[in-house]
């Protein structure tokens, strides 16, 4: 029995260790970046890099996507499209994670509340995009992030 437990105590060290969190946050950043990299890419106008597609214009300026507060119209889909361009290249690198994964989580949570209402997209998707965000915010990049490599280069500032 001791041994078992010794096995299962070296299994739980190596999954803790900061290398398997450091993977485990670096697969958490690239997920969620994708997510929204993609939505973004479909805004813009093919063979582009930021014009913002007719169609995206559109779109926000019809149901649902009016509903937002603000940012609807042409501003919403200029904000959204860009928004959703740069925080994802800022989690991928793993600068500023947590305020780029803040950034993204107000973003779902106002697609939930005002654009895609439905329970089911919440239980289907949204609840998996927030639990990625709220991952990112709570441990941030983890060490293979620039914000591992500002942090180590701050302490040996002081």
């Amino acid at each position: 029995m001791k041994k078992l437990i010794g096995i299962y105590d070296q299994a739980v060290g190596m999954v803790t260790s900061k290398f398997a969190e450091g993977i485990m946050l670096l697969f958490v950043r690239v997920a969620l970046a994708g997510i929204f990299w993609r939505s973004a890419r479909t805004k813009v106008e093919e063979g582009s890099l930021l014009e913002v597609s007719e169609n995206a214009l559109f779109q926000f300026s019809e149901e649902p996507f009016n509903n937002v507060p603000i940012l609807n119209g042409d501003l919403g889909a200029y904000v959204t499209t860009y928004t959703e361009h740069f925080l994802p290249i800022l989690i991928v690198l793993g600068l500023f994670t947590r305020i780029g994964a803040t950034g993204l989580l107000i973003m779902t949570m106002v697609i939930q509340l005002f654009v895609f209402t439905e329970g089911a997209v919440w239980w289907q998707t949204h609840i998996l995009w927030v639990a990625l965000a709220l991952t990112l915010i709570v441990r941030g990049g983890g060490i293979f992030s620039l914000d591992a490599l500002l942090t180590r280069k701050r302490g040996e500032a002081a």
